[in-house]
């Protein structure tokens, strides 16, 4: 599980859909989410967005593995998603807030690797949500003052990336990404290929 979370603008979001673009054996974990979907958005896609009581039903029944409120919405991961595709061998994508990554860690703490995503400057990131052009400017201000408080949780991570360039930042992201495929622990297969060579 590639976790990548930081504030709001910073540029996980465009980092993940470069990820996606380029690298095999990877899928994103969409998460469900009440809040209202934004003009470039699909519904599926980007996040499967729910009603309130159709959030609190999947709740109920324990069908996340780790959910959130943020910014007034609740937001959540799937759990048989997760399950079936670690099975299978096939690593997901993540972006998520603190919280969640935490839930993760607490969740499965051995298959989880996180990176935070920084913006290179505080004049930067108020831009950056300013371009986007999707959100009230009451909802940036918002952002920008929840930023700090985000930023606070760094600390938390395996990995921290300062995103000043969208292609150098994706690029940092699947040096971690191969790095860590090739940690002993996760090569499945190589028990049995060290015990033919060893025969």
């Amino acid at each position: 599980m590639l976790v990548l979370s930081s504030p709001s603008g910073a540029g996980k979001t465009s980092i993940c859909k470069k990820l996606l673009e380029t690298e095999k054996g990877l899928l994103m974990s969409i998460s469900y989410t009440t809040r209202p979907k934004r003009k470039s958005e699909n519904d599926g896609e980007d996040y499967f967005f729910v009603k309130k009581k159709e959030f609190d039903e999947l709740q109920s029944k324990n069908y996340f593995v780790e959910s959130a409120l943020v910014f007034d919405h609740y937001y959540g991961t799937p759990k048989n998603f997760i399950e079936r595709n670690l099975k299978k061998g096939i690593d997901i994508l993540f972006d998520i807030d603190w919280q969640g990554a935490q839930k993760l860690v607490d969740y499965s703490k051995n298959d989880v690797v996180s990176i935070f995503v920084l913006p290179p400057s505080n004049k930067i990131l108020l831009e950056r949500l300013k371009k986007r052009n999707e959100d009230s400017i009451e909802i940036v201000k918002k952002r920008m003052s929840k930023a700090k408080s985000e930023i606070s949780h760094w600390i938390e991570y395996d990995y921290i990336i300062i995103n000043d360039d969208i292609d150098k930042s994706s690029r940092e992201v699947i040096t971690i990404l191969n790095a860590e495929r090739k940690k002993r622990i996760r090569q499945k297969f190589i028990f049995d290929f060290i015990e033919k060579l060893t025969k």
